[in-house]
């Protein structure tokens, strides 16, 4: 069952927020079903069947500091 999981993600432009959506949606088939980037907030909600690490590591493949806020 897909969970629900909010990260902070050291965004600062639309390159960033670009590289965060480029690199999600590779995993659409590997369990992300949806996601959802604020790049305001620095904010990356993601509904997925991945568990909250591999999010993590994946996420800080985009060169970006990336905190774990927790499930929704």
């Amino acid at each position: 069952m897909a969970s629900v999981h909010k990260f902070e993600v050291e965004m600062t432009c639309e390159g960033c927020s670009g590289a965060v959506e480029r690199i999600l949606n590779r995993l659409k088939t590997s369990g992300v079903e949806s996601f959802d980037i604020s790049l305001t907030e620095k904010r990356v909600t993601i509904t997925s069947t991945m568990t909250a690490d591999e999010l993590l590591d994946t996420l800080k493949k985009t060169g970006k500091k990336v905190t774990y806020l927790g499930q929704q």
